[in-house]
């Protein structure tokens, strides 16, 4: 087969599609990805996959953009001829849906999360949701990453129930993300309130993602533990309309109740620096940085929302807070520092077992290969009948 990969980063790809990626092609494909070009194309490439710049607005809706999107799409399936277009990120699975209709070429989408725009409703929400419908309408597969997305979709009839299935979001390569010990367990011997206790939000710096929450959480919290420390690591990506405002974030840093951690080339570095992940986000799909801190052995707190209640399993391995309530977060932080030790030391390992259960990279890799399968067989089946 030739696959083409079509996604909205190549960061994107790189970070969250490499095992597949491999994976297609240790089965003998011809993988294609297309994506705005970016830093990471050399990696894709060593991969061994060829790259096709895409350019494309990730946010907004621009009529005269995405109708050149769409055409670009339509160019880019008439010249590569792929068996088989996989689309991820919601311009990829509308336009690449449309495009993959109009040259007859079969479409599986994944769906990962319902976005901003589903969230807040509005004109905006209605116009996606009748593109989906127009797009998804001949799809081979759409997956989706948690059931709520899923019942949503065909609730609505974007998509048939027969056409969809679900996957453990990106899945998590386990071997490359092993458990490392919790920083505070060295100071177990102290009483919870001396103790450091360090929290961390990965995430884009985005209002939906909890962010100002988290920072308000923080704000009540440090009084009462002069020893807990609060970071944030992700993009600021203010390209997009949900950023965090300069103003806002230099207040922020202005103030030192959180720290900055950048952005990073690999998160395990600072995933090993911390006690628990944090994630108060207003609904995911299946959230990528609770399932990497989950697999180092994190305890976890999140929002009691469809995708981060997958991962995080109350009482379990971490608790759940009410979103869009700073108050419930903060609680929800107290309750994780005033733990024992024995009960921090059995969340890290709920959290490992979960994901090695649930959400192996491998599970998700299986899922692709299955839906491949189908569609060789019933091209095979048309080309014995011609």
């Amino acid at each position: 087969m030739k696959v083409l990969i079509v996604l909205n980063s190549a960061w994107n790809l790189l970070n969250f599609r490499s095992g597949l990626i491999k994976a297609l092609i240790e089965k003998g494909h011809e993988v294609v990805l297309a994506a705005p070009q970016d830093e990471h194309v050399p990696a894709l490439k060593a991969l061994g996959a060829s790259f096709v710049n895409l350019p494309m607005r990730a946010h907004g809706i621009n009529p005269f953009a995405d109708l050149k999107l769409l055409w670009n799409m339509v160019c880019l399936l008439k010249a590569i001829k792929p068996t088989v277009l996989l689309a991820y990120t919601a311009k990829p699975n509308i336009y690449g849906g449309l495009a993959g209709q109009i040259m007859s070429i079969p479409v599986i989408n994944n769906v990962a999360g319902l976005g901003s725009v589903f969230i807040k409703g509005g004109w905006v929400a209605s116009v996606l949701t009748k593109l989906y419908r127009l797009a998804l309408a001949r799809s081979f597969c759409v997956f989706f990453q948690n059931p709520d997305d899923r019942l949503q979709f065909t609730e609505k009839g974007l998509v048939k129930i027969e056409k969809t299935n679900l996957v453990p979001g990106s899945g998590i390569d386990l071997n490359q993300f092993q458990v490392a010990p919790l920083p505070c367990l060295r100071e177990s011997h102290l009483p919870f309130e001396e103790r450091e206790f360090v929290f961390l939000l990965v995430s884009r710096l985005l209002r939906d993602k909890g962010v100002i929450e988290y920072v308000e959480a923080a704000r009540y919290l440090k009084p009462l533990y002069p020893r807990a420390k609060f970071a944030l690591l992700g993009s600021r990506d203010l390209g997009n309309p949900n950023a965090v405002s300069d103003k806002l974030f230099n207040n922020w840093q202005s103030e030192g109740i959180v720290s900055y951690w950048g952005t990073s080339s690999d998160v395990r570095i600072e995933l090993a620096l911390v006690d628990c992940v944090v994630l108060p986000s207003y609904r995911e799909g299946t959230p990528r940085s609770l399932l990497e801190a989950a697999a180092m052995g994190r305890p976890l707190i999140a929002t009691d929302v469809p995708g981060c209640r997958e991962v995080v399993h109350a009482g379990l391995n971490g608790l759940l807070c009410d979103p869009r309530d700073y108050k419930s977060l903060a609680t929800q932080m107290e309750n994780v520092l005033k733990m024992t030790p024995e009960k921090l030391y059995k969340f890290t390992q709920v959290s490992r077992e979960l994901v090695q259960e649930q959400f192996d990279e491998n599970l998700v890799i299986e899922a692709y290969l299955r839906v491949l399968q189908k569609i060789t067989r019933k091209s095979n089946k048309v080309a014995e009948f011609d």
